[in-house]
């Protein structure tokens, strides 16, 4: 029951409509009997500042922070995680004792969840695109002591400055995606271990719902022993996971990452180890 003690958590983003977070959370904190409430607050650019200031002064004991503004908060916060500078997003905040923002990062463990519990043996990666969901994931097989990552993009500044900032911590190839090399590409699509899809493409909420990251035809040379992650998580499975899953691959998609990175959110907010995993997936099946 709402009282006018009831805390706050907050998303803030453009746009927040689509969320599935306040799904997730709201589920999560009804089973632990906290007497909390999750939203989702849409905000425009040129609000941010005020509107996390502002939050402060309320009731507000956490926020989630999405597109466009991850990168945007670090200036609003006094103290910022290793791992949020290093992937250059922050995408949860909370109080300290001085009521200040202290941001960290919880996408990197979110991605890296379905994957430790494969307990698989990954050597080399394919990461489907050059944004910023692409730095969590290099991060994340950074920490899976991967042998080489290749990222494939059509975007050559935001290509090149993601292997300026992690050249020296992993071998790390960049290729961007024309026709005149489809050879190229389609032979490290079949020697690949592990394909992450990181761009939007199959997104219930964009055009290319119907269609596959790139073009249709370097996905003729993917084979059975590559896993096919998708951090896509709405529409599932989306048609590059269909297509890989006909062809005989163990296929991933976002809804493991969403709830575990959620998950991680609230236990940084509320500072417990008991985050009911199986609750917060439950509510999100049903809703999808």
């Amino acid at each position: 029951m709402i009282t006018s003690k009831t805390s706050f958590l907050a998303l803030i983003g453009n746009p927040v409509n689509q969320s599935l977070s306040p799904i997730i959370q709201n589920a999560a904190i009804e089973y632990l009997g906290l007497d909390l409430i999750y939203i989702a607050i849409p905000c425009l650019n040129e609000d941010l500042e005020i509107v996390i200031t502002s939050l402060k002064k309320m009731n507000c004991k956490g926020l989630n922070i999405t597109i466009p503004f991850k990168q945007k908060v670090f200036n609003l916060c006094s103290e910022v995680s290793s791992e949020a500078k290093k992937v250059k997003a922050i995408n949860t905040l909370k109080l300290n004792s001085n009521m200040e923002w202290v941001g960290t990062n919880t996408d990197i463990e979110g991605f890296l969840y379905p994957l430790k519990n494969l307990n698989l043996k990954i050597s080399n990666a394919i990461i489907l695109g050059s944004g910023g969901a692409a730095r969590s994931v290099i991060q994340g097989l950074i920490k899976l002591s991967l042998s080489k990552i290749t990222i494939f993009s059509r975007n050559k500044s935001s290509l090149q400055e993601l292997i300026r900032n992690f050249k020296d911590e992993i071998l790390i190839e960049g290729l961007i995606y024309d026709a005149d090399k489809l050879s190229k590409i389609k032979n490290l699509i079949e020697d690949s271990d592990l394909i992450v899809n990181s761009t939007p493409v199959g997104m219930h909420s964009t055009k290319d719902t119907n269609q596959l990251p790139f073009s249709q035809n370097i996905w003729e040379a993917i084979n059975s022993k590559t896993i096919v992650y998708d951090l896509i998580y709405n529409p599932s499975p989306t048609p590059l996971l269909k297509l890989s899953d006909k062809k005989g691959c163990l296929t991933i998609d976002g809804k493991q990452m969403l709830i575990a990175q959620g998950a991680k959110s609230l236990s940084f907010w509320t500072n417990r180890q008991d985050i009911p995993f199986e609750i917060m997936h439950n509510a999100l099946k049903k809703y999808l």
